[in-house]
């Protein structure tokens, strides 16, 4: 494989970084509020109310489409390089999202590839399913590859092969923020001290309500499972770093339509270099999900690359 295709491999995991970064994480305009009328604003036990019945109804649909925006500040470059983006970038994500069980047809597309040099694509569409990843490289890099314009990358394989039980507790978090579905943000939502309702608005004109709530970053670790794998210790450590890294809170946001579920869902997470605003719209909840992985004789794997790499070093350094 030539060196762009390797290069184009390391986007793609940079790619799968910002989809793990943000599938938990759920975050926009603001919508037309509706000045019709003046409706009733709920006290925050009806609030609680009225996201428990949208939790069970969205837990019952286990798919829907979704459309999510993600951008972020000049001033957290840092950040942006550890994700493959872009300081001042954008990242849309669109396609359809599966839970129960867990799985996504999403493309990936915007300005925020540009952090990842000169031959940065313009979208990489990625599949999952079965806890497993596909990036389609495009047609040039499968000139490169025998053809196989897909890359396999199964990162749970690759941790146990390592045999480090840190890595595999990371990898095992990566995944589980990637199958978060709205109605593990809701749950999250439904932890803040704070949740109120904001009142009507039309959302991708349709009549929502809208409900917000401010979570602190060890609120977001307490009630969001795929921290679950961590140690007492290691909570503590991220909550740690996370304040030494400026990380203030997240104001969290949803609305949610006449049918009880969630339309959009907001999150800007603040810091002392800015914001990092992430929106998703949802809609055809309950819709298939039909999600099908690449075929085999399409898809190289990432790891048997690595590992064929691995093999040839040795044999040069054994040569040697």
């Amino acid at each position: 494989m030539g060196m762009s295709a390797w290069k184009r491999a390391g986007v793609c995991v940079a790619a799968v970084t910002v989809v793990a970064g943000v599938a938990g994480c759920q975050a926009g305009d603001g919508g037309a509020r509706d000045k019709a009328a003046e409706p009733k604003v709920l006290s925050r036990s009806e609030a609680a109310e009225v996201l428990q019945a949208a939790f069970k109804k969205t837990t019952e649909a286990k798919s829907a489409k979704v459309r999510m925006t993600m951008s972020m500040p000049s001033g957290m470059q840092g950040m942006g390089d550890m994700v493959g983006m872009a300081g001042d970038g954008t990242m849309e994500m669109t396609g359809v999202q599966g839970w129960d069980p867990a799985v996504m047809d999403m493309t990936i597309k915007g300005s925020g590839f540009a952090g990842t040099g000169p031959d940065a694509p313009s979208e990489i569409r990625m599949i999952m399913l079965d806890n497993i990843m596909y990036a389609d490289m495009g047609a040039e890099q499968a000139a490169e590859m025998d053809g196989k314009r897909w890359m396999k990358l199964d990162f749970q394989a690759m941790a146990e092969e390592s045999g480090s039980k840190e890595l595999q507790k990371q990898m095992t978090g990566s995944l589980e923020s990637m199958n978060q579905d709205p109605a593990q943000q809701l749950a999250l939502l439904l932890e803040s001290p704070n949740l109120k309702h904001v009142g009507p608005q039309k959302i991708d004109g349709v009549q929502a309500q809208h409900y917000k709530g401010t979570l602190t970053f060890e609120e977001i670790i307490k009630g969001n499972e795929s921290f679950d794998f961590l140690s007492e210790k290691e909570r503590k450590e991220l909550v740690a770093d996370a304040e030494r890294s400026g990380v203030k809170g997240y104001d969290t946001e949803v609305w949610v339509n006449e049918d009880d579920y969630p339309v959009k869902m907001v999150l800007g997470m603040e810091s002392d270099e800015g914001t990092v605003d992430i929106t998703t719209h949802y809609s055809d909840y309950g819709a298939q999900a039909e999600v099908e992985a690449p075929p085999a004789k399409d898809t190289v794997d990432l790891f048997e690359m690595l590992q064929g790499f691995e093999e040839g070093l040795t044999g040069i350094g054994a040569d040697a």
